[in-house]
């Protein structure tokens, strides 16, 4: 049973951890595609020919030959040649860090070493592939809520724009007084119809604006800590967060990854900066000789399972396996929370929706529910 740390910290009081001065690399094209749906494979499939004993170049070339992807394809004929030229795989992937990143490079160098390079990649195929499993169960569980609310929107503003004027002319040949939902109603419909364009253009700024701004360092950090001060969602956003940190970390440490650099590599990979803030703030604390474990003791960020985890590691030895077992726990947490989440928003936004349109026609029939006596 874990135990509960206090949480006595508040988000804001991590401080950014310093920026890093990288070198200037080439850029792939659709290098988030290649992460994503071919890296995975590519490095299964280059561990397994190591593991068969076929030399680097040949496997390299085996590869080459066998990638659809213009980009990759060409991104493997330029690791082999400078492989035939003395460089090592790790400093040849590391020209293109938009592809292979730190935790991918850093592992390949480790294994590189110690004599395990066809280990290091099966260990990255597994990582890369449940980080992609974790951020599609998300996303899916996001995109359906979305898209109902936009059905949602865009019936009603339909209704309101093009069904409620009918009913507008028709009871204005009564000449009597309409109820108020229903004059409310009318109005509301004559607005969206005269200022249509201007409110369209004010929303597609907005949503520019909000991106440009999504992207911003302040932005991004603003956005990371609503997410994980919502109610629901952010106890979510803090088991997947515990979930990419602790499988990644575990990963660097099992291949011989100094600590140092463990943690700076697995900040980038908790996919929030305010997480990342967190452990950069912990490898401070590391460096002076403290324990991780007791870095991460007071923090509203990773679940308190996490630090009792790294805590029972520390002690017996083990932290790779005590990580990848709190990860494996993480992401089955994940799941099971989506699908409660999934299972439940299904009939809410159903009863929004309903709740809308219902609230339309009420307001458009009030007026002939009252017919009788109009008439006489």
């Amino acid at each position: 049973m874990s135990i509960i740390v206090p949480m006595t910290r508040k988000i804001e009081d991590f401080p950014a951890p310093a920026a890093r001065n990288l070198p200037a690399k080439e850029h792939v094209a659709g290098s988030g595609r290649i992460k994503a749906d071919i890296l995975p494979g590519f490095s299964r499939k280059l561990s397994a020919m190591l593991s068969a004993g076929l030399p680097i170049v040949a496997s390299l070339n085996s590869l080459e030959r066998q990638a659809l992807n213009p980009a990759f394809k060409m991104l493997i004929g330029q690791i082999r040649k400078t492989i035939e030229n003395g460089t090592a795989l790790s400093e040849s992937m590391m020209r293109f860090p938009s592809v292979f990143d730190e935790l991918y490079t850093n592992l390949v160098c480790a294994g590189e070493k110690n004599g395990q390079l066809a280990e290091s990649l099966a260990r990255l195929s597994s990582l890369l592939e449940a980080s992609s499993r974790l951020q599609r169960k998300v996303k899916a569980a996001m995109i359906y809520p979305v898209a109902v609310l936009c059905v949602a929107v865009l019936i009603t503003v339909g209704m309101i724009i093009f069904v409620v004027p009918v009913f507008g002319e028709m009871f204005a040949s009564f000449r009597q007084e309409l109820p108020a939902p229903t004059l409310f109603l009318l109005k509301l419909s004559g607005f969206l119809k005269q200022f249509a364009p201007f409110i369209i253009l004010a929303i597609a700024a907005a949503v520019i604006i909000c991106g440009k701004w999504k992207k911003t360092p302040h932005g991004r950090h603003m956005l990371d800590q609503l997410a994980l001060k919502l109610p629901v969602f952010g106890d979510l956003m803090r088991k997947v967060a515990s979930a990419r940190f602790a499988r990644t970390f575990g990963q660097l440490i099992h291949g011989g990854v100094p600590i140092l650099d463990a943690l700076q590599i697995s900040s980038g990979a908790t996919g929030n900066t305010v997480a990342a803030r967190l452990v950069m703030n912990s490898r401070a604390t590391v460096e002076k000789g403290e324990p991780l474990s007791a870095a991460m003791l007071d923090n509203m960020v990773f679940d308190p399972m996490l630090v009792d985890m790294l805590q029972a590691g520390e002690k017996t030895g083990k932290i790779d396996e005590m990580m990848n077992f709190t990860a494996d726990y993480f992401d089955e947490e994940v799941n099971t929370t989506l699908n409660g989440l999934t299972a439940l928003l299904e009939p809410l936004l159903m009863l929004v929706l309903g709740a809308l349109i219902g609230t339309i026609l009420i307001c458009m029939f009030l007026p002939i529910f009252k017919m009788p006596g109009i008439v006489g």
